[in-house]
Parts: C-alpha cells; sequence; structure tokens
C-alpha cells in the first residue's frame, strides 16, 4: 500500500506522527514550503516536514498550484490522506490515487467548513465539536463522511488545547476505519449540504479589540481562547506618547509587547497607569470569565 501524506500545521502533524507508528505508514509527505518567521525572518520548517525528516520519508513541497500539479501527477500512490495542508486539490489530481484523497477535518461537518472550524466553535459558545473523516472532492469539505466522532469543549478549552484533542482523537478514528473503507466495507454517506456552515481566514486584525467598544466577559473569554496561541487577543493603549501592544491570554495573564508573560498584578508594578483601564477591560474582579 502506497499512502501520500498531506499536511502542514501541528494538527497535521499529530496524524502524521500516529501513522506512522501504524500499520498506515506514508511513503511520501507533501507540505507546504518553508516560511519565514521570527525577528530574523528565517526560514522554517513546517511541523509535518520536521516529523518527515526525523522518520525519513521523501518530502514535496510544491510553491503553487501549477508545481503540485507538475510533482503530484506523477505519484503512483495507492491512497492521498489530507489534513490542513493549505491548498483546494484540483479534481484532476484528486483522481489519481486509487482509494482517493481522504480527509480529517477538525469539527461535526456538514458544519464548520473552512479554515479556522475549531476557532469558530470556540467564538460562537459551541459545547461540542468533533472529527469527521471524509473523501475529497473538488469543494472545499463537501465530500461524503465516512465517520465522526463527537468531543466536548470543555470551559478552559483553547485553539490550542482542542488541536491536540482533536488531532489524537481524528487519527485514530482515521487508523480504525481506513481498513474497512479501502476493503469496500464502509459506504461514505453524503452531507446535508442545506445544513452547511462556513468559516473563514483569521488574520490579526480579528483578534484586536476596541477599546472603544470593549466585548462583555463572556464574548472576551470566548476570543482568548479562540485566537490563542495565534493571533492572541491584543488591543493598542498610549504611554508616555507611544503605542504599546498589549496581548490578553488564557489565565488572566497579560504580556506587553517584547515582554514576558505576567500576572494582572505584576502588569500593575509595570505599568501603574494603565492598570485601571486593564482591569476595566477584562474585569477581574467580578467576571464571568470561564478560564
Amino acid at each position: 500500500m502506497k499512502i501520500a501524506f498531506f499536511g502542514t500545521p501541528r494538527f497535521a502533524q499529530i496524524v502524521l506522527e500516529k501513522l506512522i507508528d501504524s500499520p498506515l505508514r506514508p511513503q511520501l509527505v507533501v507540505t507546504g514550503p518553508d516560511a519565514k518567521a521570527g525577528r530574523g525572518q528565517k526560514p522554517q520548517e513546517s511541523p509535518v516536514k520536521q516529523i518527515a525528516v526525523e522518520n525519513h520519508i521523501k518530502i514535496l513541497q510544491p510553491i503553487n498550484l501549477e508545481s503540485l500539479k507538475s510533482q503530484v501527477s506523477s505519484l503512483k500512490s495507492d491512497l492521498a490522506i489530507l489534513v490542513a495542508y493549505g491548498k483546494i486539490i484540483p479534481k484532476d489530481i484528486l483522481s489519481l490515487p486509487r482509494y482517493g484523497f481522504v480527509n480529517v477535518h477538525p469539527s461535526l461537518l456538514p458544519k464548520y467548513r473552512g479554515p479556522s472550524p475549531i476557532q469558530s466553535a470556540i467564538l460562537a459558545g459551541e459545547e461540542k465539536t468533533g472529527v469527521t473523516i471524509m473523501l475529497l472532492d473538488e469543494k472545499i469539505d463537501h465530500g461524503p463522511i465516512l465517520a465522526q466522532k463527537v468531543v466536548a469543549i470543555e470551559p478552559k478549552d483553547t485553539h490550542a488545547t482542542l488541536i491536540e484533542k482533536l488531532g489524537i482523537i481524528g487519527s485514530d478514528l482515521l487508523i480504525e476505519v481506513l481498513p474497512y473503507y479501502m476493503a469496500q466495507d464502509l459506504k461514505a454517506k453524503s452531507q446535508d449540504h442545506k445544513k452547511a456552515t462556513f468559516t473563514k481566514h483569521i488574520n490579526k486584525k480579528d483578534s484586536q479589540i476596541d477599546l472603544k467598544n470593549p466585548p462583555d466577559p463572556q464574548t472576551f473569554d470566548r476570543l482568548i481562547r479562540a485566537y490563542y496561541p495565534w493571533p492572541t487577543v491584543w488591543s493598542k493603549f498610549s504611554v508616555n506618547r507611544k503605542q504599546l501592544i498589549v496581548k490578553f491570554l488564557p489565565g488572566n495573564l497579560i504580556q506587553p509587547e517584547g515582554k514576558r508573560v505576567m500576572t494582572l498584578s505584576e502588569f500593575k508594578n509595570g505599568y501603574p497607569n494603565l492598570s485601571e483601564k486593564i482591569s476595566n477591560l477584562i474585569n477581574l474582579t467580578n467576571s464571568r470569565i470561564r478560564m
């Protein structure tokens, strides 16, 4: 069985790690190009590439759709597994593997299709989410479903913690159902497309707090948990005629730009002129925030 794995971020890395230790170990990994990050803007390998390198798996890093087509068209894989790859796979590539492309998606489809299902579920105040194992077609998260599993969203769960939970549960479910699918003992069921909801790409502007119109404590809690660890909730304050960006983190923690993470008491000592504004914003003295 020749298996190709498509994926890029931490969620995909968790699934790949599980597959490597199973009978479904991929022989090829397709992941995003190295991206510049940090103050030095040095190229950094994707989490998926790091695991592939450690386990001596062949790696492809197409830089665009045309490059993807040219590199992948010659593959002779029996099955492709795609998890948060970051690019839409065209129909002519989807048809190449004998068993097609199988996807692990971190929501209970057809709800929360698209690039930010975990963050969107937290922002909506959902008490549960889940993972869906599905077959890919040319539309976004539109294909028929092989299996699903419900996962509770706990009061303290963040985007980061749910990535870990859903990654483990999703990979276990994938490894469980794939043999039945390939043996034709499991048939995929079409989604109810009328019930589909969609998510959007998240950028840093989405997590900025408007000081003139601050959110209520419950909304603020959801924002902090949904946008952690990236892009994190933040706002701008004026300090000595300069702009200071302050990040708000889970656990009632605060991080001024360029400084270490600190408690509210520590922040008050370092920024006494801002302590009242911060306290009013996060409403710690009479808070309903669940952290």
